[in-house]
This record gives structure tokens, C-alpha cells and sequence, in this order.
């Protein structure tokens, strides 16, 4: 592991995950993109359509696809939003409610799965560490850092 970069190390980790969720959604005929939409849409109140892709750490025109696919399959209605004529708000239908659930359990039981595995500490460092990647990201501090590389 000492040759692994950090970057590897949560490419191949996340491509992993990726691979598994989507496994798992297969088998319900969905992906993974569906289930991380239906996670991100409030069960009761829905979500105007611009505030769904921030919330989900995607670019808008990646996510018209699974939207598009999502409504074709019952789980999403679009309705105009009363506040704000020229915006969209997006519900889920009661199916998308259902697939809504599924995909939180399953999220749940991987989450439970690890967590059985590892200890509180190392729970608790994983967090921290991944807390420091983000912030020196979004701080924009990776490469105007003049860090001398070894």
C-alpha cells in the first residue's frame, strides 16, 4: 500500500462502492444515480428541480438522464413550482417513496456492515481525514500551496 497515492486509494474505494450499489440496484432495475436521486428528493416536500444536482454533487445535465428515466418509470412527477412560475418542482410518486426506502436500507446495511468491521477510532479517523481532503480541495489549497514535492 505504500506506493498508492491517496488519490488511488479513494478512486479505486469509490469505484468499488460504485460497482457494488449498482449491482445492487440492478437487480431492481435501477442504478445507482436512481437510488442517490431518490435519497436526495424530501419524501413529503420534493425539491425544485435546480436545488436537486447541488445537492447531489452533480452538474444539472448529468443528471436530466436518470430524471428523465426516473419519470418514465413512475418514481418522479414534475410539477410547476407555485412560487416561482418558471421553476420545477420534482415528487416522488408513491413508487419512487418505495424505491425511495429500499435504497435507504441498503445504504443503511453497507453502512452497518463496515461499521461492524472497524472500530470507533478508526471510523472516527477515516471521517477526520476525509474532512481535511475536502476542505484543502474546496479551499482550492492542493496547488497554490507551493508544496515542494520529495
Amino acid at each position: 500500500m505504500q506506493d498508492k497515492t491517496i488519490d488511488y486509494i479513494l478512486r479505486f474505494t469509490w469505484q468499488t462502492v460504485s460497482k457494488m450499489y449498482n449491482e445492487e440496484a440492478a437487480k431492481y432495475g435501477a442504478t445507482m444515480a436512481t437510488g442517490f436521486a431518490l435519497l436526495s428528493i424530501d419524501k413529503d416536500k420534493g425539491i425544485p428541480s435546480t436545488a436537486l444536482a447541488p445537492r447531489m454533487g452533480m452538474e444539472a445535465t448529468s443528471l436530466t438522464r436518470t430524471l428523465k428515466s426516473m419519470e418514465q418509470r413512475g418514481l418522479i412527477v414534475r410539477k410547476k413550482n407555485p412560487a416561482d412560475g418558471r421553476g420545477v418542482l420534482i415528487f416522488l410518486t408513491d413508487e419512487g417513496k418505495q424505491k425511495r426506502e429500499l435504497s435507504k436500507q441498503t445504504v443503511l446495511q453497507f453502512n452497518e456492515v463496515i461499521k461492524s468491521k472497524i472500530t470507533e477510532e478508526q471510523l472516527t479517523n477515516f471521517m477526520q481525514v476525509a474532512d481535511i481532503i475536502n476542505e484543502q480541495i474546496l479551499e482550492k489549497e492542493i496547488f497554490d500551496n507551493n508544496i515542494k514535492i520529495k
